[in-house]
């Protein structure tokens, strides 16, 4: 059974606009997978479907086999914001979603504390967000995700708005604790370069109504290090494909003959 399953999604917003089109992906438990595709595809709606926050119209949703439901515990959702508290602590801002999951004080205070040691925030758990630089709350809200024992992380460009520098490091950084759990991910980009560096496959979709044109697996090996990928011939001619695939998605939509 996929860790998430979606058939034959469509979605419709309020005056008949068709956001998404009869849309079908599986996920297997463990896999990285990097969604991608030009503004208004249709991306983020996805990923608010898989969440519970939307609900479903036409087609059906699975995630561990249950179909998706606002809170669940089964998925954590990353942002491009990193969404922290400011009256709230590192450390009490990775421990908010184990409170809201019941979890023990004392079991969240340990966990909050190694996730933030592995993040490399160990010395900031005291602080409040206003004192981080925006890499520094990427960073925790990271870890916050990673404290959750969920089955499925969904992330909407948590990287799109960092410097390229802190960009390169945080995404060596995701790679790294994804090793470690090999939870899940769906992972929504508009950095072609970003989703082939970290992803097990890169579905692209094509321009409203969102549709998927290509489904394709990248076959880089494991452990990945985002830098030295960058110079690495396989990787671009990954890099290239996907772009291709991606502007056959624009003329598709467009009604140019691919």
């Amino acid at each position: 059974m996929a860790a998430i399953s979606i058939r034959d999604l469509s979605v419709e917003f309020e005056g008949g606009v068709l956001a998404v089109d009869n849309l079908s992906l599986e996920i297997a438990s463990g896999q990285f997978v990097a969604l991608v595709g030009p503004s208004g595809c249709g991306k983020t709606t996805v990923l608010n479907h898989l969440t519970g926050l939307l609900p479903v119209q036409r087609g059906r949703i699975s995630i561990g086999g249950e179909p998706p439901r606002a809170g669940s515990p089964k998925v954590t959702y990353t942002l491009a914001r990193d969404c922290l508290f400011p009256w709230r602590t590192a450390l009490q801002n990775v421990c908010y979603g184990m409170e809201l999951r019941g979890i023990g004080a004392a079991e969240r205070q340990s966990r909050a504390r190694r996730a933030l040691e592995q993040v490399g925030l160990g010395r900031f758990a005291d602080a409040y967000p206003k004192a981080l630089s925006h890499g520094m709350r990427q960073r925790c809200a990271l870890a916050r995700g990673f404290c959750l024992d969920a089955e499925a992380m969904l992330m909407d460009e948590p990287f799109g708005a960092l410097d390229a520098q802190t960009k390169i490091q945080l995404e060596d950084l995701l790679l790294e604790l994804w090793g470690q759990t090999r939870r899940t991910v769906v992972f929504i980009t508009h950095d072609l370069a970003e989703a082939v560096a970290l992803a097990d496959r890169v579905v692209v979709m094509s321009a409203h109504p969102g549709r998927i044109v290509a489904d394709m697996a990248i076959d880089l090996p494991r452990p990945r290090h985002v830098r030295e990928l960058q110079r690495d011939a396989a990787f671009l001619a990954l890099y290239s494909r996907v772009w291709e695939q991606l502007e056959r998605g624009l003329a598709l939509s467009a009604g140019v003959p691919a």
